[in-house]
């Protein structure tokens, strides 16, 4: 299972969601969805740019977590 660390990130940068998404160029309802871990998928090019925003790493947003 992945887990959607970006709830975390953003509370780390102080950036509120629809700053963010301003930023990166997605709608607020989109980012939600990927927030709350309910998205299927993300654009690499999406991942990039939260991370430029939010000066982090990929693996600091998203976890591995074994559903066993």
């Amino acid at each position: 299972m992945i887990i959607v660390n970006l709830d975390i990130m953003m509370a780390r940068r102080k950036i509120s969601l629809g700053e963010l998404a301003e930023k990166v160029d997605i709608t607020p309802a989109n980012l939600s969805i990927l927030k709350t871990g309910k998205a299927k998928a993300i654009r690499f090019s999406t991942l990039e740019a939260i991370c430029k925003i939010l000066d982090c790493q990929p693996g600091d947003i998203l976890e591995y977590v074994d559903s066993d």
